[in-house]
């Protein structure tokens, strides 16, 4: 790898908006599908706890964060962008928190 690779972090929601708990398949579902498409992905265990603010209500959530390595192209922030939207619709959400960082491997 070299610093032409970007790294994609998703908080993925434990919770749908109106509490109920996210279905462990879903989540499998979603790393299933970025293994397929990249050859790999990786999920990190530990609970990860937010709280946001939005009209003046409070917001507090339980993700747990996935992140991919992939070659920096136009065609993988494509993906990224139609995948967060897809996302948002599977997991219920009103926005799904990605990141892209840029990535230097020795």
């Amino acid at each position: 790898m070299s610093a032409s690779h970007r790294r994609y972090e998703i908080l993925i929601p434990l919770s749908f908006n109106d509490g109920t708990p996210v279905p462990e398949g879903l989540a499998a579902d979603t790393l299933l599908e970025l293994r397929r498409r990249f050859g790999a992905v990786s999920a990190e265990t530990q609970t990860i706890l937010g709280q946001w603010e939005q009209a003046g209500e409070v917001y507090r959530d339980e993700h747990l964060r996935l992140f991919v390595d992939v070659p920096d192209s136009a065609e993988n922030r494509e993906f990224f962008l139609q995948f967060k939207e897809r996302l948002t619709s599977r997991f219920q959400q009103l926005d799904i928190w990605l990141t892209i960082h840029p990535l230097d491997v020795l």
